[in-house]
């Protein structure tokens, strides 16, 4: 049977997976590209820029499942823009599509869950864009069906892994704690007090300094 995966998701020494101040010109806020700065030194993470001269170490030994067995994603919408509300008036970027340019890196459907569903956008290399208002239960529904006997992957960002975590949707979490202190932004571990008691739990350090967490249910 497939599972429900997170995938390399960094988060701080303090459990913030993003900084505040998220803006077009800052994805993570303040924490900028601090807490992937270990994934980007890899040659899977060098590849996404044309340029795959990275290490080939533990880290990209985990950067690299990203491509492997998904079928399908689920995002939330912070993930997908940096802005809120109704998608109508929001200027000339009403067309937003996304951070990754006309071939995003997923290559699936994915689910962005929002509060205010749009039409679909299709991308090249088959990534298409789904607009969805729906529970963690819903959405992984959806998200299932169309990835087959293939893994489905909950993308981030903090908020709506925690939402998946707390709903007990997830088989596999892959969390990559990098040794920073953001102070402030948004956490995951907020309201999961226990959640290790539902899990085998595996660390694995990195000469880069971040530490990969498997929790597998």
């Amino acid at each position: 049977m497939s599972q429900v995966v997170v995938q390399n998701f960094s988060i701080s020494l303090d459990g913030f997976g993003t900084g505040e101040g998220i803006s077009f010109d800052a994805p993570f806020g303040h924490a900028g590209e601090r807490l992937h700065e270990w994934m980007f030194a890899t040659r899977f993470g060098s590849s996404m820029f044309g340029t795959p001269t990275g290490g080939q170490g533990v880290d990209h030994a985990f950067a690299a499942r990203h491509d492997v067995g998904i079928g399908a994603e689920i995002m939330g919408r912070g993930k997908f823009d940096y802005r809120t509300g109704p998608w109508e008036g929001l200027g000339t970027d009403e067309e937003w599509r996304g951070w990754w340019g006309d071939n995003p890196p997923f290559h699936t459907p994915v689910y962005v869950l929002t509060h205010h569903p749009r039409p679909s956008i299709e991308m090249e290399g088959g990534t298409v864009f789904h607009f969805i208002d729906a529970a963690p239960e819903a959405a992984l529904e959806l998200a299932r069906e169309a990835a087959g006997d293939l893994d489905v992957r909950i993308g981030g960002g903090p908020s709506m892994v925690r939402d998946f975590l707390a709903a007990g949707l997830v088989d596999v979490l892959h969390v990559v704690i990098v040794p920073i202190v953001l102070g402030r932004g948004t956490r995951l571990w907020d309201g999961l007090e226990g959640l290790e008691q539902r899990y085998d739990v595996e660390a694995v350090s990195s000469p880069s300094g971040v530490v990969h967490l498997v929790f597998s249910r």
